[in-house]
């Protein structure tokens, strides 16, 4: 009895480390908006790959923390204590949320100033090393670089490898 326990601990803890390590290593995220339209769509499911190597070209997933406001919007109606929003708070990162852009410049390639216009103020004549520069594709509905410049190391999650199938 003894041996057919200590084969299940092993089988655990293999399976445990395993678990870990992927968790670490990858990430599945959902799309959502078309930002990235015709390529991605929303709702699409997508498996990225935690690494720091990225080439112009590939799609990426960046987590920006949006602008803060000084003040609510003008159209805010607060909400009486003890009553319930009628549209649901929905709690979000506190860095911001992951989005999915597509990397037009990378470390060392010159800055982009004619997609990028928000880079034109910018010292750099080239992206310096640990950032990159983001578009989604569908530039009418993006939030990316020309609103927020560049993206640096720490707001880099990882490359998409592929897309998967729904289900």
């Amino acid at each position: 009895m003894t041996t057919l326990a200590v084969v299940v601990g092993g089988v655990l803890v293999a399976t445990v480390v395993l678990v870990g390590w992927v968790r670490r290593r990858y990430l599945v995220t959902t799309v959502d908006g078309p930002s990235m339209e015709p390529a991605l769509h929303s709702g699409d499911r997508l498996l990225v790959s935690r690494t720091r190597r990225v080439r112009a070209g590939q799609i990426v997933v960046v987590r920006i923390r949006p602008p803060v406001l000084d003040e609510p919007p003008s159209d805010h109606v607060p909400v009486p204590d003890g009553e319930t929003p009628a549209v649901p708070v929905v709690p979000e990162h506190p860095d911001g949320p992951l989005l999915i852009k597509r990397a037009i410049a990378v470390a060392g390639d010159p800055v982009p100033v004619d997609r990028v216009p928000y880079l034109r103020e910018s010292r750099e004549t080239t992206v310096p090393p640990g950032a990159l520069v983001v578009l989604g594709d569908n530039a009418s509905t993006s939030w990316d670089s020309r609103d927020y410049g560049f993206v640096h190391a720490e707001q880099f999650i990882g490359v998409v490898i592929r897309r998967l199938q729904a289900g």
